[in-house]
């Protein structure tokens, strides 16, 4: 027994190495932070959950495990087969013995983490619609309040204040501060983006911009949250972020991109002396055009003091009363025309009527009446004769056909039991009974023998 225990104690539980191995790699420094590299293999996205996966190169595969407090500060939307720079810890999974890389961060190899930031981003806002040409505003031609957001320490304000107030000072150009670098700035520019949306009515354009930099300077102008704002601002919006050559997601959501503050300024002011050059041109024009069309119309108005009709204005109505007259006479020789026509046949109407007198009419159909009436009379008491003559004559056929007459000669018939008339002897057989029929009533028999009688 004291043996059996001794062997025991020598070996170890499944649970007690797993755990003794997980330890062990606990307590490594070496393998507390491992900045690795390799392609994402057997990616799954799960919904507000964790992530599992694994990494692989050309030779081996490494599972990775990514919980989901981690997984939400990723800033780009991992894919299967991208190549990925990751940062994290190794260990064990002790329940399976199997050990497997516990990941902090990612970031996408290759290309830089900013630049695949920015082209998912770019890629999602593209397929909503907030870069799309036809939601693109017109700018005012005559602004009166133009909000600015940038740097209060900037040389953009200063730009935009001065190209302003040399090309249209008209304008009211009213700052509102932001930062624009750093962790921070994209919460301050949308800050600042939604004071003014608050006094929408007061303004009619928005500048937002900064001056040049890196990627990474100019990054918080590609936060999704800075572009949806830009796009759900009540006025047009220009954007002026870097320069000419950089472009941030700003610049594709606003209504208009200006390669430097002072275009930007240019792009919100008209410049008030082309301005007023155009409007003195246009007077100019306006006055031309005027004193042409007076002048044409004084030459007409002339013509028409100087015509005969002016002079002579009887001559007008002199040819209509001529025709007056005329069509007066016609209308009288028609109306003539008419009346003794119209007399021709009221005339001849007349005699018509008198040659059908109503009195002459209506004494011949009562003659008529009065003899049709009595041909019918004679024609039903002759038909009546005819029919009675026919029913005699039928009474008296039917009485001579009558089998009572036969009877009444002293002959009779026979019938069996069941009412039929008997013709032959073979309908008979001794001891039936049969009822004979006389002229004057019935007798019941029986047949006691039959003799047949053949006739040659």
């Amino acid at each position: 027994m004291d043996s059996t225990n001794g062997t025991d104690e020598k070996y170890l539980t499944v649970s007690e190495l797993n755990w003794y191995v997980k330890q062990k790699f606990d307590r490594d420094p070496y393998l507390r932070q491992i900045f690795l590299q390799g392609e994402l293999s057997n990616f799954r996205f799960r919904r507000g959950g964790h992530q599992y996966f694994s990494l692989k190169d050309d030779k081996s595969k490494i599972n990775v495990v990514m919980f989901r407090g981690d997984f939400d500060k990723v800033k780009f939307e991992p894919e299967e087969g991208m190549k990925v720079y990751v940062t994290g810890r190794l260990s064990t999974y002790e329940a399976q013995g199997s050990y497997q890389f516990y990941a902090k961060s990612m970031e996408p190899a290759g290309l830089g983490a900013l630049y695949e930031r920015f082209r998912q981003l770019q890629e999602k806002l593209a397929k909503e619609g907030l870069f799309a040409q036809e939601h693109k505003r017109p700018l005012p031609l005559f602004p009166d309040k133009i909000a600015v957001v940038t740097s209060a320490s900037g040389a953009v304000i200063h730009d935009i204040m001065v190209t302003a107030n040399r090309r249209f000072p008209h304008a009211e150009i009213d700052l509102f501060p932001a930062q624009v670098q750093g962790e921070s700035a994209a919460g301050s520019l949308v800050s600042a983006m939604q004071q003014i949306q608050a006094q929408a009515d007061e303004y009619d354009v928005l500048i937002i911009g900064r001056g040049g930099g890196s990627l990474e300077d100019l990054w918080p102008f590609n936060e999704e949250e800075v572009v949806r704002q830009v796009y759900a601002m009540k006025m047009p919006v220009i954007s002026s972020v870097g320069h000419e050559t950089d472009t941030t997601l700003c610049d594709l959501a606003a209504d208009c991109r200006a390669a430097t503050p002072t275009a930007a300024a240019e792009m919100a002011t008209p410049a008030l002396t082309l301005v007023l050059a155009e409007i003195g041109q246009l007077q100019t024009r306006l006055l031309t055009d005027i004193r042409a069309v007076i002048q044409v119309r004084a030459q007409a108005l002339a013509q028409l003091e100087n015509s005969f009709i002016m002079k002579e204005p009887q001559r007008l109505y002199e040819q209509k009363m001529q025709q007056v007259d005329q069509l007066s006479q016609q209308l009288s020789r028609m109306m003539e025309v008419i009346v003794k026509d119209q007399g021709q046949k009221l005339s001849i109407l007349t005699q018509r009527l008198q040659h059908q007198a109503p009195d002459r009419r209506i004494k011949q159909l009562k003659q008529e009446n009065s003899y049709l009436a009595k041909s019918l009379e004679m024609g039903i008491k002759r038909i009546l004769e005819q029919k009675q003559a026919a029913c005699r004559q039928a009474v008296q056929q039917l009485d001579d056909y009558s089998p009572l007459k036969t009877l009444a000669r002293g002959y009779s018939y026979t019938t069996d039991a069941s009412g039929n008339v008997v013709k032959s002897v073979q309908q008979l057989a001794p001891g039936d009974q049969v009822r004979l029929h006389l002229k004057d009533g019935q007798a019941i028999g029986r047949i006691e023998e039959i003799k047949e009688e053949k006739n040659d």
